[in-house]
């Protein structure tokens, strides 16, 4: 178990699948945690659950990124851990992309990102850690994903200037390229439930290890990344797909 007493945790999209399960694990560990999302109904029973702090807010609107900052600022002081996991994913193929599908993915996923770290760098204590939620089908050229793909590639290329740039504050930046992992955002897309079956059945046929991976899965190595046992990493990519991305063609 990693021990993080004393530390400050924030998950944006903490509300559910990988972002739930590592602000149930930070706590565990020791952390305090604050855990953000869109939808307030959905943000105060997570909270409630997990018995931790929940706040509202929609990392595509910079402004309620603001009012976050704020928030955690006047409750909770400084920040030690900041996992940056909320995204979508809404599959389209090359030739039916729309504009406001590219705006949609892009908001969310990478300038909410890149401005939730920015935001928060005022309130972060030196030596602090930020742990980027990216995909390893930032190289997969899996189809349907052209658009998702590149705001989790923008995302990697980011985290490592980011690590280069916040090393003179001991800040450790940190990206996790997740496999397929269970959680509801493959429901979100809208796609038929025999649609979704069948995607979910080629895609575990193509993993390595031969299953999906869990939320805790991931959970476990931002736990890690977040404490001070990781205290000599940063600007690094870790892969957690059970193999699919060191073997791409097995089927």
């Amino acid at each position: 178990m990693t021990n993080l007493n004393g530390k400050v945790a924030v998950v944006t999209g903490g509300n559910s699948g990988i972002g739930y399960a590592s602000a149930q694990k930070l706590k565990a560990d020791g952390a305090t945690v604050i855990i953000t999302g869109r939808s307030a109904e959905k943000v105060q029973t997570a909270a409630n659950d997990l018995g931790v702090t929940g706040i509202v807010a929609d990392v595509k609107d910079l402004s309620a990124i603001d009012g976050l900052v704020e928030q955690v600022k006047d409750q909770f002081g400084k920040v030690d851990i900041l996992f940056v996991n909320a995204g979508i994913f809404a599959p389209a193929p090359v030739g039916q992309i729309t504009e406001e599908m590219f705006d949609h993915q892009m908001g969310i996923n990478f300038k909410g990102a890149v401005f939730t770290v920015e935001k928060f760098l005022p309130v972060l204590n030196d030596g602090a850690s930020i742990i980027n939620l990216s995909s390893v089908n930032a190289y997969t050229g899996m189809p349907n994903t052209a658009v998702y793909a590149a705001s989790k590639a923008a995302m990697n290329s980011y985290t490592r200037t980011a690590a280069t740039e916040l090393a003179p504050r001991k800040i450790r930046v940190n990206a996790i390229n997740p496999g397929p992992v269970s959680t509801p955002i493959f429901a979100k897309t809208g796609m038929p439930e025999e649609q979704l079956t069948g995607f979910a059945e080629a895609l575990q046929n193509r993993v390595p290890l031969k299953r999906f991976g869990q939320p805790e899965d991931v959970a476990n190595l931002v736990a890690f990344l977040a404490s001070d046992a990781a205290s000599y990493i940063t600007g690094g990519e870790y892969n957690i797909d059970g193999g699919i991305n060191v073997n791409p063609l097995l089927s």
